[in-house]
């Protein structure tokens, strides 16, 4: 945590805070909550006031709800919170953040978690579809995904296929790519029928109007009986669902009577009121009482910023503030009530007032729909939006266009604010403040003239904040004049502001000339005169999209008209629609190759537990005896002199116990760590190389304390220059020493010779894992000889166990590393798990007593590192036919502050760098560059997609340079079986053509292609594009040594098998192919075989799970145990007959003194290259896949959808099919939140990362998928080389490029929208392709008036590194 406390401060006087005693002193002071049917019963002194729902419930055993972010963003922590519904007068069952609800919120509710459910024994029906629909991988998110459904399921037993795909707005997953999580979710929904009927939210379907309407279905594939049906999970399969069986609301809930509540102690005090005239009491007693109703801004200040409220008020049970009334002309909406009550209310007001009145209601809906998940949407009200006064706020500028009223009301008065007038300034308000917002009046609109629309751009479609918002509306005479109007932006000041030149402009105007919109486009201009360095960035974007959306208004208008003009733009109008996904796989892939148990799809062998919520993870540990909680004090400062720290002020506050740092090492070089250079410090000694590196370590007994603690921390600084980006590392020549390249032919003799030679950049952004569970340790000292166990979970059992000894001075076999699951890894868990793990044990050496931490989602991503930038200058020697002659490049990736594993990440990015195709001369180095950032680490692919990205810009480019289909230029230039690599490895069991013509083939993709075009051509401001990508992928560790593993598989008297492995669990499905391979081998059920967990003290000098290696090496090794044991048994079960059970062959074994357990080991055979020498084989083989995305886009806003994907992978003779297709279907939507929605960015100001949380840091969530997600594994082809475990390929990591098809895809729309206005210049596109990059790509006339020049010496607010 940051240093630096803010200290409580009363904001009133004593006498006013004993009135406010004396005014609550007969309110009660005791919860009376149920949670899952049992009643509970907590009163002040059994109870910290200031715990969330979250810490009390894993505070008490019920570890399955998760902490994934705690700011509401993920979704991992979701509950079910019952109770009666005062805006509705029903019962509602609402999906709630538990890491955001204050514990006084439930009381007289029913909390419901996942446990409360169902049981591994009895699932409910939602836990059993998504386990054995192959939903959970890792399983983190998982419990919050369930019960997302679960509220679904109790609020309508047959959703539709819209409200299915929405009710998991507020949630995400690493590892599926959603694809399994919404089938298996999409079997409760009723028939789907067409995606784009009214019922799934769409503008309607051909069938429902009778007519075949551009845009809408194809009658032939999806008429309304049922084409896209999912199919139904039935009995006897599956468990039927029926609601008369689900969790009662409690009879003792029913007759439950609300009482005012008093709750806590002398620092914190909770109120709870149930009437309005007690909530204007208190407000009149103690005016800076901080009001609360969703806690959904307030827990984040609270636990990011350290903010302390010593009174606050509970709002969200006072049933008067709930209540809304549709009038003649206007609508009352209840300052309280709840976002997703708003959405019902104005659809009810949408029928009531019809099309023309309620478009107001329509446009809060459409703002809605968009605003945060559900779980926010069924806490947060819109007083609460209001009273925040956020700049971006999605509400505010319509409640300010639609002229709506505030009524504020205090116990001396009620008044009336308009909304015109109630922002005063950056979140100030003009609420009195003794008074509270009430109620809203919304007018309706007028039936004749006016219009009104609501727009928001922002990174992501659902659940997010928005870069830019409107609400844009107009009010015409008969004659078309322009009588009223109110254009209102959130995202262009510090407040919702009115562009008060174009309103004033427009007044009197007649809508309807041509001159009205460039006087308006250009009075805007004058409005937003962003400056280049403006706050938040993105000048140039922000001010189109705020020209832009005018422009969409404007014609949208003029189309509803129905006005016979010259000049009409209608392709303006609209926004892109997305319809209910899709998706199908090959489930007969593996037929012809089937066995008894591998090769057949099954589930993952924890999935059902994951469901249930009783998987455990590392923090879902029990808490030991004397536990202590462990909080890093990280650095402010990108670079910097530590000159001092100060803990004496953390050291006096309540429950804090020690301070770690340095000086607790046994030696000074044990604080020296890193792999393969030792080049890292685990605490700061003298001087910070950047922002979250580590200081030291408070200790405290609970992790509120240790929080309280770190902050309480003081170091003081002496600045130091610093550098961040790769660009400013070249210019400084700031590098690490590690260098290599690879040389093959002669490049500079091919660029003399060649017909053509182009040149570029290609430069692609980071990545943050995201895995859902945090960095996380439990260290736990023996009373003996040093001895310590380390829970951890990580990637790398054996380097923790190697640097937890060196840090508290011992050897290695007094350590015992072990991890049961990870919740995702993804490579962020390889090496950088290693820095939690050594500063923990060290503490707990230090204290002798366990210590445990698990890092918040801020601190994780500041000091854990994310994916490698990477910038290549190249340069490319063609023919006129098309044929590659040369490259050249320089390729740099930046490192951050330490090497970590930089040098092999860029190493690998080399071998890549060819794609898949055959250049003769080729000549590519690779430096990596020392920045003040964090250490950036393993990422999935390893540098692979970052070389592949760089081959395929090429490629790009080229093909334009030659105006030659892309498509046509990688075929020509595509290697052929055996041809040899620029590494020269000779390609065997090469199907990437095969592959690339079946795509083409099997997607109708010429076809496809010609249809684009006709859309493109038709189509001003939505343009299409196609791309379709081959990959191939290395597969082994480029270090030679780690191509090992180890097993142990032992049999029991009862035929009950034990495996261990050097693997570990993080949702690949490992354990679950590992115990398959057993199964087969043993020939026993896979039911009999189990994996217990990772631990170095049964398989010793592990290698990381890593470089998707290890099935191939783990497998072999389980397997050469268990044909030594075959071996053994052999002769038993010739004597007891083929139908002798295991247990039989092992008793009777044992009883003989066999030896029934067997060690196992396997090493990757034939590979071992030289760099330099450019000699021997630097892979065992290559995983191989082919995919073609479509995409659309906005070009008026930089949004975009991906309308279809289709993937076909290489992965040989897939041990587990259901394994494999969820690997490529994560893989898959990851690389394409690489290519496309996930950016880093960089506050430059103060060096610090922005980006670091799912509040700023967006990954694609469930809406984000490609609408049609096709996915095939190659058939019907021989492996005649393929030497490994079951002739299967790895699949981890090979399919994350192939999601940069829809950036290609981007791209291409992309040269469509700038052949529109006559630009042929090639276009340089940088990943990632966020909505700002496609707008800015664009050169239409609003783009280009919309530029902000950069002045001299002005720096832009955020910057990439």
């Amino acid at each position: 945590m940051a240093p630096g406390i803010i200290e409580p401060k009363p904001a009133v006087s004593a006498s006013r805070t004993q009135s406010l005693q004396s005014l609550t002193e007969d309110y009660d002071d005791t919860l009376r909550f149920y949670l899952n049917g049992t009643k509970v019963v907590l009163d002040s002194v059994s109870i910290d006031p200031e715990i969330t729902l979250l810490e009390y419930l894993r505070g008490i055993g019920l570890t399955g709800t998760k902490l994934g972010c705690a700011e509401g963003g993920c979704g991992a922590c979701t509950v079910v919170i019952s109770q009666f519904n005062p805006t509705t007068k029903k019962l509602y069952h609402a999906s709630v953040n538990a890491c955001l609800a204050p514990l006084i919120s439930v009381d007289g509710k029913h909390v419901i978690t996942v446990e409360g459910i169902g049981n591994v024994k009895n699932p409910h029906p939602a836990q059993e579809r998504i386990a054995r629909g192959n939903g959970s991988q890792c399983g983190f998110c998982t419990p919050g995904i369930v019960m997302s459904l679960y509220a679904l399921l109790r609020n309508g037993t047959e959703p539709s296929g819209l409200e299915v795909e929405e009710a998991f707005d507020g949630n995400l997953c690493r590892c599926t790519g959603y694809r399994p999580i919404l089938d298996a979710a999409q079997s409760f929904s009723k028939t789907n029928g067409c995606a784009q009927s009214k019922a799934n939210g769409g503008i309607g379907c051909c069938m429902e109007s009778g007519d075949k309407v551009e845009n809408n279905c194809n009658i032939d594939n999806r008429a309304l009986n049922g084409d896209q049906t999912i199919k139904r999970f039935k009995p006897p399969g599956f468990i039927e669902y029926n609601p008369d069986t689900q969790l009662i609301f409690p009879s003792g809930l029913r007759k439950h009577e609300l009482r005012p509540l008093a709750f806590g102690n002398k620092l914190k005090r909770w109120y709870r009121p149930v009437t309005l005239e007690q909530l204007l009491k208190i407000k009149s007693a103690y005016p800076s009482a901080k009001l609360i109703g969703g806690s959904t801004e307030i827990q984040i200040e609270i636990k990011f910023k350290a903010m302390q409220y010593t009174a606050s008020v509970y709002v969200g049970d006072i049933a008067e503030l709930r209540q809304y009334s549709l009038k003649d002309d206007h609508v009352e909406i209840g300052g309280n009530v709840v976002l997703t009550d708003l959405e019902s209310i104005c659809l009810k007001a949408m029928k009531h007032y019809g099309p023309a009145r309620g478009q107001p209601f329509q446009a809060i809906h459409k703002q809605i729909r968009y605003f945060a998940g559900r779980q926010i949407r069924n806490v947060g009200t819109p007083a609460g939006n209001l009273a925040t006064a956020s700049p971006i706020s999605d509400l505010n500028p319509v409640f300010v266009a639609s002229n709506a009223v505030l009524v504020a009301k205090s116990l001396k008065e009620e008044i009336e604010i308009p909304m015109s007038r109630f922002f005063k300034g950056y979140r100030t308000t003009a609420l009195p403040p003794d008074a509270i917002i009430a109620t809203i009046r919304i007018p309706v609109a007028q039936e004749k003239g006016e219009y009104l629309r609501a727009y928001k751009q922002a990174k992501r479609k659902d659940d997010d904040i928005a870069i830019v918002n409107a609400a844009l509306r107009v009010s015409l005479s008969d004659s078309h004049l322009v009588e009223s109007v109110d254009l209102v932006y959130g995202g262009m000041a510090p407040t919702t502001i009115t562009a008060k030149e174009a309103v004033g402009y427009l007044k009197g105007k007649k809508w309807t000339d041509s001159e009205t919109l460039e006087g308006v486009m250009s009075a805007l201009g004058r409005d937003f005169d962003l400056r280049f360095g403006v706050p938040g960035g993105m000048a140039t974007y922000r001010k189109s999209l705020a020209l832009g959306f005018f422009y969409r208004f404007y014609y949208e208008i003029l189309t509803e008209m129905h006005i016979d003009i010259e000049v009409i733009d209608d392709d303006a109008p609209g926004e892109i629609e997305r319809l209910i996904s899709t998706g199908k796989k090959d489930q007969e892939a593996t037929q012809a190759y089937e066995q008894r148990i591998v090769g057949k799809a099954n589930p993952h062998i924890a999935a059902l537990k994951q469901c249930t919520g009783e998987a455990q993870y590392t923090d879902d540990i029990p808490v030991l005896k004397n536990e202590l909680y462990g909080v890093m004090v990280l650095s402010t400062k990108a670079h910097a002199r530590l000159v001092g720290v100060n803990i004496e002020g953390a050291m006096e506050l309540p429950g804090v116990v020690e301070w770690v740092d340095h000086h607790d090492l046994p030696t000074p070089e044990a604080n020296w760590w890193g792999a393969p250079n030792c080049d890292e410090v685990f605490f700061a000694v003298d001087e910070v190389f950047t922002a979250g590196q580590p200081i030291g370590m408070i200790l405290a007994d609970s992790a509120k304390h240790a929080e309280a603690g770190a902050r309480a921390v003081k170091v003081e600084y002496k600045d130091l220059p610093a550098i961040f980006t790769i660009e400013e590392a070249i210019t400084k020549e700031s590098y690490f020493p590690h260098y290599r390249y690879i040389k093959k032919g002669d490049a500079e003799a091919a660029f003399k010779l060649a017909d053509h030679v182009f040149s570029g950049v290609a430069r692609v952004g980071g990545q943050e894992h995201f895995y859902l569970e945090t960095q996380a340790c439990v260290v736990v000292p023996k009373p003996e000889d040093g001895e310590m166990e380390v829970y951890s979970s990580t990637q790398n059992l054996s380097e923790t166990q190697a640097y937890v000894a060196q840090v508290t001075g011992v050897q290695s076999n007094k350590i015992v590393s072990k991890v049961k699951r990870l919740g995702g890894g993804f490579g962020g868990k390889e090496t950088r798990s290693i820095q939690l793990s050594g500063i923990c044990a060290t503490a707990a050496k230090k204290v002798r007593r366990p210590v445990r931490c698990m890092l918040n989602r801020d601190e994780d991503m500041i000091t854990s590192g994310q994916r490698h930038p990477f910038l290549a200058r190249w340069k490319v020697a063609v023919n006129k036919d098309g044929k590659l002659q040369a490259l050249d490049a320089d390729v740099f990736a930046n490192a951050g502050w330490s090497q970590d594993l930089s040098g092999a990440v860029v190493d690998r990015g080399l071998s890549h760098i060819d794609g898949v195709y055959l250049i003769p001369n080729v000549h590519v180095r690779g430096r990596i560059v020392k920045t003040n950032t964090p250490s950036n680490t393993a990422f999935r692919g390893f540098g692979g997609p970052q070389g592949m990205f760089i081959a395929e810009t090429y490629m790009e480019e080229i093909a334009d340079h030659l105006h030659m289909p892309v498509e046509k230029l990688r075929e020509i230039n595509m290697y052929k079986p055996h041809e040899t690599t620029h590494f020269n490895q000779e390609l065997q069991d090469w199907h990437v053509p095969l592959m690339y013509k079946q795509v083409q083939s099997e997607t109708s993709y010429a076809a496809r292609r010609e249809a684009v075009t006709a859309f493109n051509s038709a189509h001003k401001w939505k343009k299409r594009g196609l791309a379709l990508i081959p990959t191939k992928f290395g597969i082994s560790f480029t270090a030679i040594f780690l191509n090992q593993a180890g097993a142990l598989v032992h049999i029991y008297h009862d035929g009950s098998i034990l495996v261990a492995h050097g693997g570990t669990e993080m949702g690949q499905g490992l354990h679950t192919k590992m115990t398959m391979i057993a199964a087969e081998a043993l020939k026993v059920p896979l039911s009999d075989v189990f994996i217990s967990e990772t631990a170095s003290n049964t398989v010793a000098n592990t290698s990381a799970t890593a470089a998707s290696a290890s099935s191939d090496l783990n497998g072999y090794a389980i397997l050469n145990a268990c044909e030594q044991l075959n071996a053994r048994l052999a002769p038993y079960r010739e004597k007891l007959g083929p139908d002798a059970s295991m247990k039989e062959i092992a008793h009777a074994a044992y009883f003989d003194r066999v030896n029934l357990s067997a060690n196992g080991f396997y090493k990757t055979p034939d590979i071992g290259y030289v760099w330099g020498a450019n000699t021997g084989q630097m892979f065992f083989y290559f995983t191989q896949g082919v995919a073609a995305a479509e995409v659309e886009i906005d070009t008026l806003t930089g949004d975009w959808t991906c309308l279809r994907a289709d993937i076909k992978m290489d992965v040989g003779r897939s041990i587990n099919p259901a394994i494999d297709y969820g690997q490529i279907e994560g893989a898959f939507v990851q690389g394409m939140g690489l290519f496309t929605i996930e950016e880093l960015l960089w506050h430059r100001a103060s060096g610090q990362m922005f980006t670091r949380g799912p509040g700023t840091y967006k990954i694609p969530g469930f809406r984000d998928i490609p609408q049609e997600f096709n996915v095939s594994l190659l058939k019907d082809v021989e492996w005649k080389h393929l030497r490994t475990i079951q002739r299967s390929r790895g699949v981890g990591e090979p399919p994350l490029f192939l999601g940069s098809a829809v950036f290609f895809a981007i791209r291409d729309a992309l040269k469509a929208a700038r052949r529109q206005w006559a630009c042929e210049d090639v276009l340089s596109l940088q990943s990632p392709a966020t909505p700002e990059r496609i707008r800015l790509s664009c050169v239409d006339p609003i783009v280009k008036r919309a530029e902000v020049k950069r002045q001299e010496e002005e720096r832009s607010f955020f910057m990439a590194i």
